[in-house]
Parts: C-alpha cells; sequence; structure tokens
C-alpha cells in the first residue's frame, strides 16, 4: 500500500515571507492529484497567506502568531529560532497531536527555526520526515532533504542528516507548479524568436517588506534604456506597500500596471521578454521559462545562490536596492541584456538549470515509498 497521508508544518508572514508557505502548496498540490490526503499546520503570523491554503481547498490546522513566548531552552537554537513566535517544544507537541490524529505517513517541514531537537520531539513512531532547507546551518533527522538551490552540494549537508538520507540537491529538484514546465516550450520558442526585448515583469515576493519594488519603478523611470518597455510589477495583496507602489505605477512615463495575487504566474513570465527579480524560489521558474533576469538579494540566505547565477552567467545580479549605484546598474543592465546574443546566450543557461518537473517527481517518491505503519 502506497503512502498517502501527508502533514506539512511550514509558516508565512511580514519576517519569514511567503515562499515557505508557497512551495509547499505547489507540493502539496501535486500530492493530492496523486491520491494523498493533505494537512497543513501553520501559524497566524502578520502578513500569512493562509487563504492561499484554504482557496487550494486543503485542511489547516492554525496555530497562533506570535505568543510571546520565548522559543525555550535549546542545546544551540537555529539563527531563525526567532521566526517560530513561540516555544519550540510547544511547537512540536501540537504538530504530534496532528501527526498523531491523522496517522500521518510523511512530515514535511519547510521552516528555518526548527531543527533535529523540534523534529524528535515531534516525529510519531510510524512518521517519515522531508526537510525542504536552503541553509545547510542545523542538524535535521530526515528520511529525505531537499535543497533546490543552485550552487549548492550535498557534501553541505555532511553531519547535519543521517548518512542514509536521500539528498536531492539543486534546482533540478525545484518546487514549481506543473504549469511552468507546461509553459516551457513556447516560453523557449519566445526567447529564441525575440530581436529585442519590450516587456519587462518585476517580481519581488509576495511581501516586499522594504519597499523594493518603489525602489525598482523609481530606477527604471529615470533610465533611457527602459523608456521603451511595458512593465508589470506582480506584487502580493499582503504587501505593506502595495497602494504606494500602484501610485507610483500609474506616475510613470512608461506603461506600467500592478498585477495582485496573480493565479497565472507562469503566463505572466512567458509573455515577459525580461525580469527584475528576487532571488528566491521564483528564480527556478524563471529559469524553467528561460527568462533572463537582473537579480535582487532581498535576504541572506539568497546571497549564495544569487552569487552562483550571476558567476555562470544564469542571470545578472544586482546591487543591494539602497545601494547609491544601484539606479544604474539596473539601467546598465537593461542594456546589456538587450543585446540579442547575450539575451538568448542567458536564456539557454537558465533553461538548462531546471525542466520544472521536480514537484512531480517528489510527490511520486513520497507516495510510493512503503509505510512505516497500517492503517
Amino acid at each position: 500500500m502506497a503512502t498517502g497521508r501527508i502533514v506539512i508544518r511550514a509558516d508565512s508572514g511580514l519576517d519569514i515571507g511567503t515562499g515557505h508557505v508557497m512551495r509547499c502548496l505547489t507540493l502539496a498540490d501535486a500530492l493530492r492529484d496523486q491520491g494523498a490526503e493533505v494537512v497543513f499546520v501553520t501559524r497566524r503570523h502578520k502578513g500569512h497567506v493562509i487563504s492561499a491554503l484554504t482557496g487550494r481547498g486543503h485542511r489547516v490546522v492554525i496555530l497562533p502568531g506570535n505568543t510571546g513566548v520565548s522559543y525555550g531552552a535549546h542545546p544551540a537554537p537555529p539563527a531563525h529560532a526567532g521566526w517560530l513566535g513561540a516555544a519550540w517544544s510547544e511547537d512540536a507537541a501540537a504538530t504530534r497531536r496532528v501527526l498523531d490524529a491523522e496517522g500521518a505517513d510523511w512530515l514535511v517541514m519547510d521552516h528555518y527555526a526548527l531543527d533535529r531537537e523540534w523534529q524528535q520531539a515531534a516525529l510519531t513512531a510510524g512518521t517519515r520526515l522531508l526537510v525542504v532547507d536552503d541553509l545547510a546551518d542545523r542538524p535535521h533527522m530526515a528520511d529525505i532533504l531537499l535543497d533546490q538551490n543552485a550552487g549548492r552540494q550535498a557534501a553541505d549537508y555532511n553531519g547535519l542528516v543521517p548518512d542514509d538520507c536521500d539528498r536531492l540537491i539543486g534546482p533540478t529538484h525545484a518546487l514549481l507548479r506543473a504549469e511552468f514546465a507546461q509553459s516551457r516550450s513556447e516560453a523557449l520558442a519566445r526567447r529564441d524568436s525575440l530581436s529585442r526585448p519590450e516587456r519587462l515583469l518585476v517580481t519581488l515576493g509576495g511581501i516586499d517588506k522594504t519597499n523594493v519594488a518603489a525602489t525598482v519603478l523609481e530606477a527604471l523611470a529615470a533610465s533611457p534604456v527602459a523608456a521603451g518597455f511595458e512593465i508589470t510589477v506582480i506584487m502580493g495583496g499582503s504587501a505593506p506597500w502595495l497602494e504606494e507602489v500602484q501610485s507610483r505605477a500609474a506616475c510613470m512615463p512608461m506603461p506600467t500596471e500592478v498585477a495582485i495575487d496573480v493565479a497565472n504566474m507562469a503566463q505572466h513570465m512567458t509573455r515577459a521578454d525580461l525580469c527584475i527579480g528576487a532571488a528566491g524560489s521564483t528564480a527556478w521558474e524563471r529559469c524553467t521559462l528561460g527568462l533572463p533576469t537582473l537579480q535582487v538579494v532581498l535576504a541572506d540566505n539568497q546571497m549564495a545562490a544569487a552569487s552562483y547565477m550571476d558567476k555562470h552567467g544564469l542571470a545578472l545580479a544586482l546591487p543591494f536596492p539602497d545601494a547609491p549605484d544601484f539606479a544604474s546598474a539596473v539601467s546598465k543592465g537593461l542594456e546589456h541584456l538587450s543585446q540579442r546574443d547575450t539575451y538568448r546566450t542567458m536564456a539557454h543557461r537558465a533553461a538548462a538549470l531546471t525542466d520544472g518537473e521536480g514537484t512531480g517527481r517528489l510527490a511520486h517518491q513520497l507516495i510510493d515509498r512503503e509505510p512505516l505503519h497500517a492503517h
């Protein structure tokens, strides 16, 4: 009998962002399509995207947001322990109750604030563990470890996971929605036929807590290279600076629209010619579709992958948004990628990094594994 009961532990919010929950949602949809039962355990942090989970029909166990309780005694608290907003032991106990109630075959954990101590307390005897990580900075008792970042090596997790842990490393394993693989042929054909880019997509995460989108629009407004572009800015409905960005967009010297909570990101990326984008999980969406990108680092955990991609011609790295040369770097980057040979070379290199099929492969791997207990 194949495994089919899965609990996912992930959070979203202003500090955490939306990426962890959204990539887990992608996996959850694929698992459900293959007959699995999925339940999310998540906290109601400020800026959460729980509605995205319920809106797709998934069951959700909601824990309180910031409880005001400290992380608690721990041998070596994770660097991001503060993201939990609760005592790790209480969080583990709450998750364990859900695992027990569901008779779960798998626990999927995607959370920088949680580690092996939490896992030992949360896991039930019959439950396997999939850890989704980007940091390689803390130990796990994982059966499968997924780190989808470019430049990451399996050896980076030596001593952090059991020797028999199945390590899925690199963008070929990225958790992307099926629409990206489905749009791949159309997108790559568009890149090859393009004479000069004209449509620019700006996508800086669902939250954009520091209002980088406004900084990007300011740079584009001042750039003579950008004058001929049509611009689309993708934002989340929970973004704190949404109204300001909408106001700026209305005053831009070139056609600029703001699209909110889009359900067709692959279509937007396929129709775009260039992108200014965050160096997070959406990087692998852009690579699947061969979309040449000026990449912005918005969090420390994005720096290594962004540096690797710049070095290998997979994307062009921009300086930090508060750097004095940011605007000039945007303009120079657009000019550089508007050259036909440069454009096509980056499109092909990026597309070679991943085919966008990682989610389906992982879902099969979880469901096809023999369960540890009988239901």
